[in-house]
């Protein structure tokens, strides 16, 4: 809205109106109004939850090897990260870009389900929440809508990295195609001058194969969306987790949109150029900002859980970011502590299955997601349970240690991940 409004007053010469056409400018705006709101909001919104005795269910200190008791703690915090994020995101941005639109939809969509998650076990006493077949449906829907819009909308196109060499001086010089088009190729990482693309996946079916590579497209949208907010939703067990490790990777999904929707980067790393993928940037330093300045009340000891409100909503705005970017292939990168918490419950979870029927009860971790296993004592353990890992580690750690520790994996991963552009 701010942005209509003063590119209208540029038009008049008012001093300083210019500044509202720099992404650089609007995206730090957008960083900092972000920060400010969630912690003004964040403050009365907690206090608001309290005066309600709106709380998280109270967590057992006996699960914790330090005894720390949880009681009281708010939870619905999402609605902070939400509301601190797309006010920046409709003051700042320009609402005609499919991609915001999107990304909003996304942000809405997700919100909504996590929130009907947490009012379920909140006010309806269902320590299980929504169904998880409903969740799955719904993350599958924005997945499928998201893939849908970016295959019929005429503004979803991008123009593709060409190498072209030079014999003189025996180098290369990456130029892109003069138009924009549609197209279902997508970044593949480490490899230099070649990109994947979905239809020649799909060539075995002739000459159809675009129709086909359209279709897997939409798939692997859904894919990346779902397994991403799950991920994140997982992660989110810990004060300060999931937020920190977001931020985070929030930080890498801005500096690849800003570089793919720069062309001379874009040239420069040899990827994709993706026209009015800029305003993705102002979204990113929106949801970078809402990340940190919930941190203020959430990290240890948090007064304030963000709940399913905001761990579904961030894990989706990070999986259909990276897709309307083409860079979905550095997911499992980027993403790595999502994967590696999903990837913890998996294991446990059929390896158990699979000993069961052999009249086994035998486990791999003490606990997941992996994250719980660094807490867990010995003695704590069902002792009717053999477990591969129990030795490891040898003694449990405080939460907040954890926390850290995670994000420091993350940061290591986020640096991969930008490594990995300069690599091709």
């Amino acid at each position: 809205m701010l942005y209509y409004l003063f590119r209208f007053l540029e038009e008049f010469n008012i001093p300083g109106s210019h500044l509202w056409s720099y992404i650089s400018f609007r995206a730090l705006l957008a960083l900092i109004l972000s920060l400010l709101i969630s912690a003004w909001f964040g403050e009365r919104f907690i206090k608001w939850m309290k005066r309600r005795k709106i709380y998280e269910t109270e967590r057992d200190p006996s699960i914790d090897p330090f005894g720390v008791e949880k009681k009281g703690v708010p939870t619905m915090g999402g609605i902070i990260i939400i509301v601190s994020l797309l006010i920046p995101v409709l003051l700042l941005g320009r609402m005609r870009n499919i991609y915001l639109i999107l990304m909003i939809i996304t942000t809405l969509w997700l919100g909504l389900l996590g929130f009907l998650d947490d009012y379920i076990k909140i006010f309806r006493k269902n320590k299980a929440g929504l169904n998880g077949k409903y969740k799955i449906v719904g993350q599958v829907s924005i997945g499928l809508i998201v893939g849908i819009v970016l295959y019929l909308s005429p503004d979803a196109v991008m123009r593709e990295n060409i190498s072209i060499p030079q014999k003189s001086e025996k180098t290369e010089i990456v130029k892109h195609e003069t138009t924009a088009h549609k197209s279902l190729k997508t970044t593949i990482p480490f490899i230099k001058h070649h990109n994947l693309s979905y239809s020649d996946l799909m060539s075995f079916v002739g000459k159809h194969k675009v129709a086909a590579g359209w279709i897997l497209f939409v798939l692997m949208t859904i894919f990346w969306v779902t397994a991403i907010s799950n991920g994140a939703n997982i992660n989110d067990g810990m004060d300060g987790m999931c937020a920190g490790n977001s931020a985070i990777i929030g930080v890498v999904l801005g500096i690849l949109a800003y570089v793919s929707s720069h062309i001379g980067y874009a040239s420069y790393f040899d990827i994709m150029y993706i026209p009015h993928s800029e305003e993705l940037v102002i979204f990113l330093c929106a949801f970078v900002g809402a990340m940190i300045g919930f941190l203020w009340y959430n990290a240890y000891p948090a007064q304030i859980f963000m709940g399913d409100t905001g761990s579904l909503t961030i894990g989706g705005i990070i999986g259909v970011c990276a897709v309307i970017i083409h860079k979905e292939l550095l997911l499992p990168i980027l993403c790595g502590v999502f994967f590696m918490e999903m990837l913890s419950v998996i294991i446990q979870t059929q390896w158990f299955k699979i000993q069961k029927r052999k009249g086994r009860r035998v486990r791999v971790f003490r606990a997941t997601p992996i994250h719980d296993n660094f807490r867990k004592l010995d003695s704590q353990l069902d002792p009717t349970s053999h477990f591969i890992l129990k030795g490891w580690p040898h003694r449990p750690f405080h939460e907040s240690k954890i926390t850290i520790r995670f994000w420091i994996v993350s940061i290591i991963l986020a640096a991969l991940t930008i490594i990995t552009l300069k690599i091709r």
